[in-house]
């Protein structure tokens, strides 16, 4: 019952928040619920996991694929302020990946401050679910600069 409540208030906020992501995925998890098909939930949250942000990545490289991007557009990459900003953002972003899942490993309650915190960022500031690994390393670095 508890799991059903919380699952209507993100459905709620999603939509006050018109947040398309947050709403779909309340829903869809509520009917999952409600239909009583809770043993799909681990291949959702696994699996589901991985094949969702290979998705993304699909979507990320479809450009080279579809021919919409030159070798000026690479070299782009190197010698523009933009392009090094996006390698140097690619770095940053795979390091707090790495110390995100860490975190999640080591203290697996930081799950639902971070599902509580991403849900505020994706329906009150319009932001985007897309980064839990790191939403959860920059967690860790706050967490480690609070011990100190």
């Amino acid at each position: 019952m508890f799991h059903d409540l919380c699952l209507l208030l993100l459905l709620f906020l999603g939509i006050v928040g018109d947040n398309y992501l947050v709403s779909v995925s309340s829903a869809g998890l509520l009917l999952i619920r409600l239909l009583g098909i809770d043993g799909i939930l681990p291949y959702l949250e696994g699996p589901g996991l991985r094949a969702g942000l290979t998705l993304l990545i699909l979507s990320i490289l479809t450009p080279i694929a579809a021919g919409e991007l030159t070798s000026k557009d690479f070299i782009g990459a190197f010698i523009t302020p933009q392009g090094t900003a996006a390698i140097l953002g690619g770095i940053v972003g795979a390091y707090l990946g790495a110390k995100g899942l860490s975190l999640l490993e080591t203290h697996p309650e930081s799950i639902t401050g971070l599902v509580i915190g991403t849900i505020i960022g994706a329906t009150f500031f319009k932001g985007i679910p897309v980064g839990p690994l790191v939403a959860a390393g920059m967690a860790a670095l706050l967490v480690e600069l609070v011990s100190r």
